[in-house]
C-alpha cells in the first residue's frame, strides 16, 4: 500500500513541484519528524529501521544493514536523528567545507524524469565545518547509526591555488578530528561543480593532498569520493595513490558529466549545469567497482549511483561493494527502497 501511494499519488504531485523547494520541505519534515517522539514513531512504523539480523563490519564499524544515504541530500546535518527510521544504517554528512558556501545560483536541482537522473548543479551548498559541528552535537543520533562525514573545498575563489586548496580540506579534516565528530570521512576530490573544477582528481594533486591530510592526527577511517568518468587507466593511477597511502577505500562514485549518457539526452539543459545522478551513472559505477575489487582485493568499495532497485543494489555487491549509497532511487523509487534492499540483503 505504502509503495503505491507514493507511485500513484504522492510522486506525481511532488514532481510538479520545484524539486529544491521539495528537498527542503522533505528536511524539515524530516527534522520535525526526529524531533517529536509519535512523528518518529510513525515513520519508523512505515519504513522501519534496518533489524541487524545480518551486519557488517567494515572498517572496525558495525553496520546494521548495507544502505547510507549518499552526500548530498543532508548536506548540513539536519537528518542524522531520523533516517535511520527509514531505513538507513548510516549517512555521509555534507560535503561540508571549511568556511559556509552559498553554492551555485539556482536552479540547482533538475529532474530528468525519462532518464531516472537528476541534473545536479549545488556547488557544495552547506553551512561550513565549524557550524555543522555544533549542529551534530545537538542531535539524538541513534547509537546504531554511523555517521560519516564527506569533506571537499570550499566553493570560492580563495581556494584558486592548489595551495589553498589543500589548506581548506586540512582545515576541516583537523577540526572533525579535534571534536571526534563523525565515524568515517570521505575526501571528496570529485565535485564537478566546484570552482576550479577536479583538481585534485589528479595522481600528482591527490599525492599532495593525502600527504597533508595523513599528517593530521585521526583514529577514523577515510575514504575517497571518486570521480566515474575517467579510463579506467586513469583511475587507476589515483588507486594506486590512494592504497599506497595507506586510505582505507573508495565510495565509487560521484555524478556524470556526460549528458549523453542519459537515456533521454534531451532533458538535459543544452549548456553544462552540473552532472547527473541516478541512473546515467549506473554502468560507469559497476563497472570500475568490479575493476577496483579484482586490482585491489583489499580496499573497502562503498557502491554509489544508480541504486533504483533493491536488484540494483545487489548487482553492486556482487561486483564487490562492502556497502552502498544512494539518493536518487530514494526519491525516484520512493522512501520503501532502503527497506526492500536491507530485506534482499538478509535473504541473500
Amino acid at each position: 500500500m505504502i509503495k503505491l501511494l507514493y507511485k500513484k499519488a504522492l510522486k506525481p504531485v511532488l514532481f510538479k513541484l520545484d524539486p529544491d523547494l521539495i528537498h527542503t520541505l522533505f528536511v524539515k519534515i524530516g527534522v520535525a519528524s526526529g524531533n517529536i517522539a509519535p512523528l518518529k514513531s510513525v515513520i519508523n512504523a512505515i519504513y522501519g529501521e534496518p533489524s541487524g539480523k545480518k551486519t557488517l563490519q567494515v572498517d572496525g564499524i558495525t553496520y546494521q544493514g548495507p544502505v547510507l544515504l549518499s552526500a548530498g541530500f543532508d548536506y548540513n546535518a539536519h537528518l542524522s536523528h531520523i533516517l535511520f527510521s527509514m531505513g538507513f544504517a548510516g549517512e555521509e554528512v555534507g560535503s561540508v567545507t571549511a568556511r559556509p558556501c552559498l553554492g551555485n545560483p539556482p536552479p540547482r536541482l533538475r529532474r530528468m524524469i525519462k532518464s531516472n537522473s537528476i541534473q545536479v548543479y549545488k556547488g557544495l551548498k552547506n553551512d561550513g565545518v565549524d557550524a555543522i559541528i555544533k549542529r551534530i552535537k545537538t542531535k539524538k543520533i541513534p547509537p546504531q547509526f554511523v555517521l560519516g562525514i564527506s569533506i571537499a573545498k570550499t566553493n570560492d575563489e580563495r581556494n584558486s591555488s592548489q595551495e589553498e586548496g589543500i589548506k581548506d580540506y586540512c582545515y576541516s579534516f583537523k577540526r572533525l578530528n579535534e571534536e571526534n565528530i563523525g565515524d568515517f570521512y570521505t575526501i571528496n576530490i570529485s565535485c564537478p561543480n566546484a570552482f576550479g573544477g577536479e583538481d585534485f582528481a589528479k595522481p600528482a594533486s591527490l599525492r599532495l593532498l593525502l600527504t597533508e591530510l595523513k599528517k593530521i592526527p585521526s583514529t577514523k577511517p577515510m575514504y575517497i569520493k571518486m570521480p566515474i568518468n575517467q579510463n579506467w587507466e586513469d583511475f587507476q593511477q589515483l588507486l594506486q595513490i590512494i592504497d599506497e597511502l595507506g586510505i582505507q577505500g573508495v565510495v565509487i562514485g560521484n555524478l556524470n558529466k556526460k549528458y549523453e549518457d542519459a537515456d533521454f539526452p534531451s532533458e538535459a539543459t543544452k549548456e553544462y549545469r552540473g552532472g547527473l545522478s541516478g541512473k546515467p551513472c549506473q554502468k560507469l559505477s559497476n563497472n570500475l567497482i568490479e575493476k577496483t575489487r579484482q586490482h585491489y582485493p583489499q580496499m573497502t568499495i562503498m557502491g554509489c549511483g544508480g541504486i533504483l532497485t533493491p536488484e540494483d543494489a545487489m548487482e553492486k555487491m556482487r561486483l564487490g561493494a562492502n556497502l552502498l549509497q544512494l539518493i536518487t532511487g530514494m526519491i525516484f523509487t520512493g522512501p520503501h527502497l532502503m527497506n526492500d534492499i536491507n530485506k534482499k540483503f538478509e535473504r541473500s
